[in-house]
């Protein structure tokens, strides 16, 4: 890793450059990226989701949070990149380090392309009280990056309306509405899922999200699509020219914007990356707003009734996967990479699977304690017919998105995993099953999932819930649940019905154990009284939950009924797709307690 520092250290010496900036990033804002875009792996050596890197020419920073603090340490050893941990005391944030650490005068340096506009605003502000200038129009990593990954171009296919409910053309429709009502001569989009969402359209350009490396913009009377035109067959241009939609080359967004002449370009700042911004002339005023196709939140009729569908397809895989692990482990060999293998050969044998919508996390014993753990070759541990096993993982469908965890009993446990395991199902089935009023927020009702954990002074620490979009990112704004307010997250919007997030609850114990059940939870609307509008929340996913490692003595008896009524309808709805042998197991293993 030394050698590509000095050379990235080279260029910046050749332009004057005293400090560069490498985030985890696409040109879209997307939360994973393809290889093409690894530049923060190439230049640090750390593999992990999430993290920026930041170099001088005396040091060099990676910045990550608590999920790889672990794997990171690891990583970075011998690499000339020091760990910086977010969010430990004592530790600098990034704007706060670059503003001590910069010389007076001197020149910030990043790719315009990868930073958002409102990430680069802030380091504008970071360098400005030393009188610095900030430098975006190259891509140094890229330069000195010899055998760099192209950019994907996959195959760009058509969703039947059968699937989305709703056409591109009505969509597009109530978006130039939102434009209109903002008072917006042009909208510009970057977002992938946003963008085909809004065409219904899907790719595969982003691994475990299906969607298509492009740009948009859009006026009262064009739709301008900037893509790698390679990727569209005849079929798909055929469709998008009845739309009305003009295909563009990738890259000939950034011209395109320099044209506007006293235009209001709606756009949302942290989600359009600031180069674009810079491209645009004086003469235009931005309006910086949530993109109005963040109400793809909402899923209608048809996708919430084919997300009923893809979840029984789910469930069944996850359940023989259940029932294989229960029945083999300690007879056959099983580590943590293999049995996450067998897991989606079960996936795959459902009708409309097209591949996972993220990265199986399987994780065995203490593993599990690592929230994100991530099993490696040379790190999988082997399953042994003893403690806990946890999966969290999911599928993409024609019929929708599935995320779901499981924690497994394989052998012995300790009365302290067995009271865990049981205060994390009562805290997902206490939420699941909650009542509210029209107009809360996760942000209200997370307290239902964590008064369990936080009677008895424990908690967990990432948020219950995010949104899932229609086969699309398995993370999706605005909906979501935690107890404080994460602004960058952007999910403490208001639960409409048609919302999908999870209710994934946990406990995390260092070197021994770490637990969590996840569900999905469909937001529908309940009762209206003269108090307003009542809304509860639906379970879509239907996997059986162990009771070998239930303790019902920590329970209220309305945490008995809640766990034999969900177990009742997971028999009910799951057992006509199983074998005999497998829908007897499942029948004692969703037995009343």
């Amino acid at each position: 890793m030394n050698e590509h520092l000095e050379k990235l250290r080279e260029k910046m010496r050749e332009r004057g450059i005293d400090m560069y900036v490498v985030p985890t990033s696409d040109f879209h804002e997307s939360e994973y990226v393809g290889e093409h875009f690894a530049c923060r792996k190439y230049i640090t050596g750390f593999t992990g989701s999430a993290g920026t890197a930041v170099v001088t020419m005396d040091e060099a920073g990676l910045w990550t949070d608590g999920r790889y603090f672990v794997q990171a340490s690891k990583q970075l050893e011998g690499s000339g990149v020091t760990l910086r941990k977010m969010g430990v005391e004592g530790v600098p944030t990034i704007l706060e380090y670059i503003r001590d650490a910069f010389p007076e005068g001197g020149k910030l340096g990043f790719d315009g392309r990868v930073i958002n506009e409102l990430l680069g605003e802030e380091l504008e502000t970071a360098v400005s009280g030393k009188h610095g200038t900030v430098e975006y129009g190259e891509d140094l990593v890229g330069m000195i990056w010899e055998d760099r990954p192209p950019l994907s171009r996959e195959p760009v296919w058509i969703l039947d309306e059968k699937y989305c409910g709703k056409s591109a053309a009505e969509k597009i429709s109530n978006l130039r509405h939102a434009m209109r009502e903002a008072g917006a001569d042009v909208h510009v989009l970057t977002a992938l899922d946003d963008i085909v969402w809004l065409l219904n359209i899907r790719g595969n350009d982003v691994p475990c999200n299906p969607v298509v490396l492009s740009y948009l913009a859009v006026t009262d009377s064009q739709v301008l699509f900037f893509v790698q035109e390679e990727v569209l067959n005849d079929e798909v241009k055929a469709y998008l020219a009845e739309l009305d939609v003009t295909v563009m080359p990738y890259d000939s967004i950034y011209e395109y914007v320099k044209t506007f002449r006293n235009q209001m370009v709606m756009v949302e700042k942290s989600r359009i990356n600031y180069a674009l911004c810079h491209n645009l002339d004086s003469s235009c005023s931005i309006i910086d707003r949530m993109n109005p196709t963040a109400v793809k939140a909402v899923k209608n009729e048809t996708e919430m009734e084919n997300i009923r569908r893809a979840h029984i397809k789910d469930g069944v895989a996850v359940t023989k996967y259940i029932y294989w692990l229960k029945k083999n482990i300690g007879k056959i060999p099983m580590d943590e990479m293999s049995v996450a293998d067998r897991l989606e050969e079960f996936r795959k044998e459902q009708e409309g699977y097209l591949g996972p919508s993220f990265s199986t996390i399987s994780a065995y014993g203490p593993n599990a304690a690592m929230c994100h753990y991530s099993a490696t070759e040379e790190s999988k541990a082997v399953l042994e017919p003893r403690g806990l096993y946890l999966i969290d993982s999911g599928g993409q469908y024609y019929e929708g998105t599935t995320d779901i965890t499981r924690t497994i009993v394989l052998g012995e446990l300790t009365a302290e995993e067995k009271e865990h395991f049981t205060l994390t199902v009562m805290s997902m089935l206490r939420l699941g099953n909650v009542k509210f009023l029209h107009g809360c927020r996760g942000l209200n009702l997370d307290y239902v999932a964590r008064e369990v954990f936080w009677q008895r002074g424990l908690n967990f620490d990432h948020g219950t819930g995010h949104g899932v979009g229609y086969l699309l990112n398995v993370h999706e704004r605005p909906n979501g649940i935690r107890w404080k307010i994460v602004p960058e997250r952007q999910d403490s919007g208001v639960l409409e019905e048609g919302m999908l997030t999870s209710d994934e609850p946990g406990i995390y114990i260092e070197s021994s154990h770490g637990i969590r059940t996840e569900n999905l939870i469909l937001c529908r609307k309940a009762e209206k009284t003269e108090y307003g509008q009542f809304m509860r929340f639906e379970f879509v996913t239907f996997v059986p939950i162990d009771l070998d490692a239930i303790d019902k003595s920590v329970m209220r008896q309305e945490d008995v009924d809640m766990l034999n009524a969900y177990h009742k309808e997971v028999y009910e709805k799951i057992s006509p797709y199983l074998t005999k042998e497998e829908a007897d197991w499942l029948k004692e293993y969703t037995r009343a307690i």
